[in-house]
């Protein structure tokens, strides 16, 4: 790309990022309760909700891993789409309608404060191991947005990785601790409309240049080689269950135990803007995965393997390759939209881990509500910076860091969200060994040869479960005999 194409792009990723940094200083104006920083005051609609969902979501992972990764293998590719797409569509039919009504039942804030509120006699042990864990696991998943961030402007401008890392990152962590849940979700909303545009605009692009140079879709992927023309990948017997698995196992971490995106089922309303939520979560999601897959098959087509050297970088090349520069510019504010609004709620997370569920509640430090804001407001700053720390001195791939946070986070505490809502019989020390469970099994799994045969998105998934049925069963819940004379 030309020097004024770059440009003309730059001045447009400065005006998107002054525009969200605006929206965080409008919010920070506004009289905030903790109510209102942490899970929106439930007054947020839920179309809002719903996009600000999907977006945070759909991280840098789906714009510069999944695409990379579906560029590099091919057909076969689109079974990762396939898993994330039925774990949303399970949360938003199953799993949204029970965290908005036991929210309003327990008057919670956070995933954290809802598992240990279920269970009194292990209340306290909950809130730690649970908001330790997720502090470990998302700053990982921070630092892997971050690096995404730097990846993305050194690839349109140049600009040294370090510095973009850090610019963006600041950008970010300001507007994320000014308004809180607030900020974060209205962000989201515009951030989602980027995305959406970004995965319609490329494709068509991609499809065009095909045309025009009388390019063959078949003939190209059979090319490739390793079966990349294929819907299995070329494999065959228990080699095509195991492919399936691994790329199907990114539906475990869906089924409500990323707190970052079971908070928008908990700031639902009623009834109403829950059906609202469904139908724009379910549209928007079919829009992105279908662009994301077309625009990497359509990209293996037009450029050959090793024609680029960081896989992950595909999209953004396709996109300053075919489209003029103002159009181009839009898209790569696509791409940070979606590494900006993941990132955002993602400290958010834990901030809240730390301030509400460490400091309000485990530790019971009496605190007023405009303190407990501003308490808040710090620890997102130092859990920013933190972020930025790991990403600079990682130098990871961002589908490995997201992978093993997955794992990590979501797998173990869906399998808790699972038991709680629909196994009567599950019990405080059961949570405690499950919390437990995944996160040693996440480490110990990814870090060991068990991951090159089953991945640990799903392996950490149903060891999680089968400890907490079976600990659960071992050692029940203690009925307290207040509780038993209301039953």
């Amino acid at each position: 790309m030309n020097f004024s194409g770059s440009s003309i792009v730059f001045a447009e990723i400065i005006i998107y990022l002054l525009l969200m940094l605006g929206v965080g200083v409008l919010f920070s104006r506004k009289k905030l309760d903790h109510a209102d920083y942490f899970l929106g005051g439930n007054k947020l609609p839920g179309w809002a909700l719903a996009f600000s969902e999907r977006a945070t979501g759909e991280s840098a992972y789906m714009f510069l891993g999944a695409v990379g990764f579906i560029y590099v293998t091919g057909l076969s590719g689109i079974w990762i789409l396939s898993g994330m797409f039925i774990g949303v569509l399970f949360s938003w039919l199953f799993l949204a309608k029970k965290f908005m009504n036991e929210t309003k039942k327990y008057k919670v804030y956070t995933l954290t404060d809802y598992i240990a509120v279920k269970f009194p006699n292990h209340t306290n042990l909950i809130r730690w191991l649970s908001s330790i864990i997720m502090v470990i696991f998302f700053t990982c998943y921070l630092a892997a947005q971050f690096s995404g961030v730097g990846k993305t402007l050194y690839s349109f401008s140049g600009l040294n990785i370090t510095v973009g890392t850090i610019v963006v990152a600041l950008i970010i962590i300001a507007y994320s601790c000014m308004g809180g849940f607030m900020s974060v979700v209205w962000t989201d909303t515009i951030q989602s409309f980027l995305m959406v545009l970004a995965f319609i605009i490329v494709p068509i692009a991609g499809f065009f240049e095909i045309q025009q140079n009388d390019l063959s879709i078949s003939y190209t992927l059979s090319s490739m080689g390793s079966g990349a023309d294929s819907w299995i990948g070329g494999l065959s017997g228990l080699a095509i269950g195991a492919m399936l698995f691994t790329n199907l196992s990114w539906f475990f971490g869906w089924l409500g135990g990323q707190p970052q995106l079971s908070s928008r089922f908990m700031a639902l309303k009623d009834e109403k803007e829950l059906k609202t939520g469904k139908i724009v979560a379910i549209i928007w999601t079919l829009i992105v995965y279908v662009g994301a897959f077309l625009s990497a098959i359509f990209a293996s087509v037009i450029y050959k393997q090793g024609t680029i050297e960081d896989s992950e970088m595909i999209l953004p090349h396709m996109v300053f390759d075919l489209l003029p520069p103002w159009v181009a510019g839009i898209i790569i504010a696509g791409i940070l939209a979606a590494i900006m609004s993941t990132a955002s709620s993602q400290l958010l997370v834990i901030t809240t881990s730390v301030s509400e569920d460490i400091v309000h509640k485990a530790m019971g430090v009496t605190i007023k509500s405009q303190t407990l804001v501003k308490l808040s407001r710090c620890i997102a700053i130092v859990a920013g910076l933190v972020g930025i720390v790991v990403s600079l001195a990682s130098g990871s791939i961002i589908y490995n860091m997201v992978s093993f946070a997955w794992a990590g986070v979501g797998n173990t505490f869906s399998a808790v969200i699972l038991l709680i809502f629909f196994w009567k019989k599950t019990s405080g020390t059961g949570v405690v060994a499950t919390i437990l469970t995944g996160f040693i099994s996440a480490i110990l799994w990814t870090t060991s040869p068990l991951e090159a045969i089953v991945t640990a998105k799903a392996a950490t998934f149903f060891i999680c479960l089968i400890v907490g049925i079976v600990v659960s069963l071992w050692f029940p819940e203690k009925v307290s005999k207040s509780a038993k004379l209301a039953s």
